[in-house]
């Protein structure tokens, strides 16, 4: 607080209020405005990533190389379950509980089909997609 009799004004608690809500409601302002944008870039990156896919889909490549920058795509595999209760009896019978996170581990259940491939699991999903990948040169 500053003193009232050197010509200063003092920094109440109420000034101090109203200056944190003005902070904070401006730092909200400029949130929804940058994810407001973000949000459009978001979009419009992901619409030259799928021309990139198509591009690499039609041409039967994988990755090309231009003045700008090198593009590739990748194969990307998500596994995930719709029956935790059968997943959980098979994890627990096969002792790999390094499955578990709060999702499947991604990389120790391709790790353990690809060592096993006769192995059903029961409840597994798979999705596998191109993804493309861009780097600056």
């Amino acid at each position: 607080m500053t003193d009232d009799t050197a010509g200063e004004t003092a920094i109440t608690p109420d000034t101090m209020t109203k200056t944190y809500i003005k902070i904070r409601d401006k730092r909200a302002e400029l949130k929804a405005e940058f994810e407001q944008q973000d949000e459009i870039l978001e979009m419009q990156i992901n619409a030259i990533k799928s021309e990139l896919l198509d591009y690499c889909r039609t041409q039967g490549i994988e990755s090309v190389r231009t003045p700008s920058g090198v593009f590739y795509r990748t194969m990307k595999t998500r596994y995930w379950t719709n029956d935790w209760d059968s997943m959980n009896k098979f994890i627990l019978e096969n002792e790999v509980p390094q499955f578990y996170e709060k999702r499947l581990n991604q990389t120790v259940v391709k790790q353990f089909l690809e060592e096993n491939p006769d192995v059903l699991l029961p409840g597994l999903n798979a999705n596998s997609e191109y993804v493309i990948t861009v780097r600056k040169t």
